[in-house]
């Protein structure tokens, strides 16, 4: 990896993560669209982060703690950026009627009634969900779907227009993400989930999930015309929940 690839990959690092990493200031103007191929591989070392607590606490606490313990722990590892993303996407796509409405909520930093509701509901059902299974098996899980969940973020920044304007949280420059860059986020992010699971769950769990995302994608370009930083959040996590609901389904059966 040569001095500027690294760069590149620190940046999605510091992105990503809240982690006491010297910033890089200031950041290149085009620093999201060139970072962005990195970004599946740090949801995957993210995953893995996650896993060893659930792993870990999983010696000493009963279920469903290991579980709670180990999502709370990446919530905190990140600082909340995708949960912050659906509160925010949440409470304007449910409450604003018009695009501009829509990205004025985006912008207000308070949560409303749906912002809440959907942080409520995803992490239940994952820590539900994962309570279902062995210890090893949600740390799998979590490794696989963290990773997946960047690249549906990803592959949105990608194919989506940016609509955030200028006073947005993330904002995109006229710079395209190369086909080559597309190809490396593809394999960041699917690698984890071949090594993790067995490649049917996986690939059968990825395309319910990825259908999950685009429902999301849909809705936001309809919306408001694109993509924004809460919107990549709300995708995140939408795929994120949704794989791992599928994953656990497949695994544990029913009931």
């Amino acid at each position: 990896m040569t001095s500027l690839e690294g760069m590149r990959f620190f940046i999605a690092l510091q992105f990503l993560t809240r982690l006491p990493l010297k910033h890089i200031d200031p950041l290149p103007r085009d620093w999201l669209v060139r970072a962005a191929k990195y970004l599946p591989v740090v949801g995957g070392l993210i995953g893995i982060a996650t896993g060893g607590v659930i792993l870990l606490t999983s010696h000493v606490f009963p279920s469903p703690l290991p579980v709670i313990l180990g999502l709370a722990f990446a919530i905190l590892l990140t600082g909340g950026l995708h949960e912050d993303g659906l509160a925010d996407t949440a409470d304007a796509f449910g409450g604003g009627h018009t695009r501009e409405r829509c990205l004025e909520i985006m912008k207000d930093s308070r949560i409303g009634t749906f912002g809440t509701l959907a942080l409520i509901v995803t992490f239940a059902l994952k820590a539900s969900a994962l309570a279902h299974v062995d210890p090893l098996n949600a740390a799998k899980i979590v490794i696989a779907g963290f990773a997946g969940a960047r690249l549906a973020a990803v592959l949105a920044l990608a194919t989506l227009s940016y609509a955030g304007g200028e006073a947005a949280k993330v904002s995109r420059t006229t710079s395209d993400m190369t086909a080559n860059e597309i190809w490396v986020a593809l394999a960041g992010g699917l690698i984890f989930g071949f090594i993790c699971l067995s490649p049917l769950v996986f690939l059968l769990s990825s395309l319910l999930a990825g259908v999950a995302a685009a429902v999301v994608a849909l809705i936001a370009n309809q919306k408001i015309g694109g993509y924004t930083g809460d919107v990549l959040g709300a995708i995140e996590q939408v795929y994120e929940t949704a794989f791992i609901i599928f994953t656990v389904t497949v695994i544990a059966g029913p009931g």
